[in-house]
């Protein structure tokens, strides 16, 4: 989905209260990376990889000049014969620590994630989660967006809001700067190639 679709799907969502939650989640998000600078971890189930919001925040990440929001997309089928953004395994959960963000993705209740999230987030980690509300997850969960089952939205199409939502407004985190360096900043996101594909 494109920056016009979302355009469009915000239009159709006005007055709904998804555009403020998933708002809200990004500005939560953001604020994690940002503020810890330590990494952002994304992961979903064995069977749900979030590998589409990965590439959405990639982009977004080079777009609004925020890289902390590029995340590491850990995979539960990685193979060491992967390409390097695709070869993380759940050993990485394990080394995460504090200052690192960790957002889970999960269309249920991530059962065989449970016990992984829980040690990262003694070990200090921020855990977001997105997608199955209630439950263990949620509980341990710094913060949620749940997208139950039946919902208007499904997670694909919330996943794409929150990944445009959380680039949108990265500048207003950062230190006003003076013209010239917006202009630079401009001239070199205009110039840099594109991001790696997926």
């Amino acid at each position: 989905m494109d920056a016009v679709r979302v355009a469009l799907l915000r239009e159709v969502l006005a007055g709904t209260e998804w555009l403020g939650a998933t708002r809200r989640f990004a500005g939560v998000l953001r604020g994690s990376v940002v503020a810890h600078g330590g990494g952002l971890l994304l992961v979903g189930t064995p069977e749900y990889e979030p590998w589409h919001l990965a590439a959405h925040l990639v982009d977004e990440a080079a777009w609004s000049g925020t890289p902390e929001l590029a995340p590491t997309l850990v995979r539960h089928h990685a193979r060491p014969s992967d390409p390097a953004h695709l070869a993380v395994g759940p050993g990485r959960l394990a080394a995460a620590r504090r200052g690192e963000t960790l957002l889970v993705v999960a269309p249920g209740e991530p059962a065989p994630l449970l016990e992984r999230v829980h040690d990262a987030r003694r070990a200090g980690v921020t855990v977001l989660a997105l997608g199955a509300g209630g439950g263990e997850l949620a509980a341990m969960a710094h913060d949620t967006l749940a997208v139950p089952q039946g919902a208007e939205l499904d997670l694909d199409t919330v996943q794409h809001l929150v990944s445009a939502a959380a680039g949108e407004n990265a500048g207003s985190l950062r230190v006003r700067r003076g013209f010239r360096d917006r202009l630079s900043r401009w001239t070199e996101a205009l110039t840099a190639p594109p991001p790696a594909p997926w």
